[in-house]
């Protein structure tokens, strides 16, 4: 695999929500979610919001090759609430990707525990001595010739989960520079993988909020 040349787009971040506790926007593809310590990975989400608001600080995050919903607090008592919301699993999220060929299940879950593939990080694997536990629910909802378009609901929140499941389901999603091949890798030139709605309580006003980034593609 080719070393990757950062560069993030620069369109302005789309806003889906802001109050003086929180902000929540819809990432682009390509743009990291936090600072990486090179001075050439320094722009991220966190570090275009904090032009405007300098006490922000992300509660989770995205790959850089996904997009969609990323949460960000705007103060110390949001941002304990958010992240433990997100720890505790009282968060609930639901992704769509377009995957290579089609499941032999049109629905169910992948129930595979993952850890690092440390000679090939930031790669994860399936391991059923070291990993820890991965649950993904999914369903198939369109089909159009080699492509399949399909919607997850992680139970767990691993590194690269979506991206590892749906590879072991034998149907890589499209454009993944990590777990894609040959046409599967050539069929999309970003990762096609959105979080599209996430559902939290909000960490003040203790509302529900469902909020939804439009999907890309």
């Amino acid at each position: 695999m080719q070393p990757l040349v950062y560069r993030p787009p620069q369109d302005p971040l789309a806003v889906l929500f802001e109050d003086k506790h929180l902000l929540v926007v819809d990432k682009p593809s390509g743009l990291l979610s936090v600072p990486g310590r090179e001075e050439a990975h320094k722009d991220s989400v966190v570090s275009r919001v904090r032009v405007r608001h300098p006490q922000a600080e992300a509660v989770h995050r995205l790959d850089m090759d996904t997009s969609g919903i990323l949460v960000l607090a705007l103060s110390k008592e949001a941002e304990r609430n958010l992240k433990n919301q997100f720890q505790q699993r009282q968060t609930h999220k639901g992704y769509q990707a377009l995957i290579w060929g089609c499941p032999e299940a049109l629905s169910g879950k992948v129930e595979l525990p993952l850890v690092c593939d440390w000679p090939n990080r930031p790669r994860q694997m399936v391991s059923f001595e070291h990993g820890k536990h991965a649950l993904t629910h999914y369903k198939v909802t369109e089909q159009q010739g080699s492509i399949s378009r399909v919607e997850m609901t992680p139970v767990t929140g691993r590194s690269h989960q979506l991206r590892v499941h749906m590879q072991a389901l034998g149907c890589p999603i499209i454009g993944d520079r990590f777990y894609a091949e040959g046409e599967a890798l050539a069929a999309a030139e970003r990762l096609m993988l959105h979080a599209h709605w996430l559902q939290i309580q909000h960490p003040v006003s203790t509302d529900k909020l469902k909020l939804v980034a439009p999907l890309p593609f």
